[in-house]
């Protein structure tokens, strides 16, 4: 049988529907009317499975997607990877086309591979650009890592002022400046309680906070301040050795370990963008500092 003759635009467009475990795949080929349908696994063998079989068509392979958390991410470098012209489709656009064209909320995977397959052909779609292809995944990566454990510090330091303070030691609140400063959580941890402070001495307790407090200005009149408050502190008398100062602590090394982590991955971004032409010129716009300019890089 001789082979069916395609004019120089034909292409094969290819509409799938995302999923965690599988993926519904719609795919319209040029001079046929009835679309072949097929379901892969979220699995190497068919995605390489699903190449074959759309490299067969000898033909341009044009394959629209829905975003669907990270899901579509694998399998969307694979179908790139191969040579496939791989376009995204938004969520609002394919939520409203798909209400035009079957005039109902319902959603289900069938009918959302039709509708994009059916935005590839009017070409409604975006630009899709492979993080990993693009070179920018461990731009990305930094970016959302950074955003998890500020979320992470911020969810702690909350508990720290809403919980653990008004417990053992309220008064000690007014001694922090800023919650970007490891020194405040060092020094809690040492002296949860201000009960453990009115134990010692002044003498001593100026020695063994004056390491821990670090370099600031006017180093010795602020810890005779803590010193003086944690004398009339209304913190609940628990015991040194409590199981209740015992969780504080916990929290407290918790939190200065995302300090820590926070700190890394500023350095880090620093490192690897420093030569990057694009975050010299964002960096030297006044208020975009090192994290703004990484997550503009990241993102846009």
């Amino acid at each position: 049988m001789a082979k069916a003759e395609h004019n120089a635009d034909a292409r094969v467009l290819v509409g799938i529907d995302v999923s965690k475990h599988r993926h519904e795949v719609l795919i319209a080929v040029p001079g046929k009317t009835r679309r072949r349908r097929l379901t892969i696994t979220n699995t190497l063998e068919d995605f390489y499975r699903l190449i074959a079989l759309l490299g067969d068509y000898h033909l341009p392979v044009r394959i629209g997607f829905e975003a669907t958390g990270n899901y579509h991410r694998a399998l969307m470098y694979r179908l790139g990877m191969a040579g496939f012209d791989v376009k995204l489709v938004s969520s609002v656009a394919l939520a409203r086309t798909r209400e035009a064209l079957h005039n109902s909320w319902d959603k289900n995977d069938p009918k959302d591979a039709q509708v994009i397959l059916h935005m590839l052909q009017i070409g409604a779609t975006q630009v899709f650009l492979d993080p990993l292809h693009a070179g920018i995944n461990d731009i990305q990566e930094l970016s959302k890592t950074h955003e998890i454990v500020s979320k992470a510090k911020t969810e702690l330091w909350h508990r720290i002022l809403g919980h653990y303070l008004p417990l053992y030691f309220p008064e000690a609140g007014r001694f922090q400046r800023s919650s970007r400063s490891d020194w405040f959580l060092a020094f809690l941890e040492m002296f949860p309680s201000p009960h453990l402070i009115t134990a010692m001495d002044k003498d001593d307790f100026v020695a063994a906070a004056w390491a821990v407090v670090g370099k600031k200005v006017s180093k010795a009149a602020l810890i005779s301040d803590i010193y003086e408050t944690a004398r009339s502190s209304v913190g609940l008398p628990v015991a040194a050795d409590s199981d209740a100062l015992r969780m504080f602590r916990m929290v407290l090394a918790e939190g200065r370990s995302l300090i820590r982590q926070r700190n890394e991955i500023e350095s880090r971004a620093v490192e690897l963008l420093s030569d990057h032409p694009h975050y010299q010129l964002l960096t030297s716009v006044p208020g975009i500092g090192p994290i703004n300019a990484l997550t503009i890089l990241a993102e846009a």
